[in-house]
């Protein structure tokens, strides 16, 4: 059976409406922590101009590749093995890479070798996109966000929803500047950073 993400279904329309115009001049996209692949299904299906990299950890491959299989799309890749921090990076170049629902689950040190493999893999100029729950100042920016982290922390001390001023900070060592912020649905957010010409 495809495995199945609620919160995929939910957030996937606002994010289309987000990519389609900041992908528009876009024509080859890695996706980073594929999930479940209904991210990668619907994306692909609803912005045709793209060739759309999947990628995840080994043990998520098998479902990311049923949902590929059922949608039988012709610009959507099979999943690469791509871990941030131990693994090797694709050795192709992207014009944006997009990533949903990661960082807070990540560790921090995978999150800073997440920012650091970018300049390995973005075109000159290219797109970094990042979705979900943010802090701002070290604030929540909602009472669900707080118990999100609660949960998360109890869950795995290492994880966290993490503070926009140290990934701007990491985005900026990576040679990146924000391009957009975007306020979504559940308190989460779309950052963009591009990466320098």
């Amino acid at each position: 059976m495809k495995p199945f993400s609620e919160a995929c279904e939910q957030n996937k329309e606002p994010i289309l409406e987000v990519l389609k115009t900041e992908l528009a001049a876009s024509r080859r996209v890695l996706e980073i922590g594929s999930g479940t692949g209904q991210h990668a299904v619907h994306f692909a299906r609803h912005l045709p101009h793209l060739r759309w990299q999947t990628s995840d950890l080994p043990d998520g491959h098998e479902g990311i590749r049923a949902w590929l299989s059922e949608a039988g799309l012709g610009n959507v890749d099979p999943p690469l093995a791509l871990d941030v921090a131990h693994g090797s990076w694709p050795a192709a170049r992207y014009d944006a890479v997009f990533t949903a629902n990661t960082t807070h689950i990540m560790g921090w040190q995978e999150v800073q070798a997440l920012f650091a493999g970018l300049n390995g893999v973005l075109e000159a100029g290219g797109l970094f996109i990042l979705y979900g729950p943010v802090n701002y100042d070290g604030r929540y920016t909602s009472a669900s966000n707080a118990r999100f982290d609660q949960w998360l922390k109890a869950r795995d001390p290492r994880s966290g929803i993490r503070d926009f001023e140290a990934m701007d900070a990491l985005a900026t060592a990576a040679g990146m500047h924000l391009s957009a912020d975007y306020a979504m649905p559940a308190n989460n957010h779309l950052l963009v950073w591009r990466h320098r010409a």
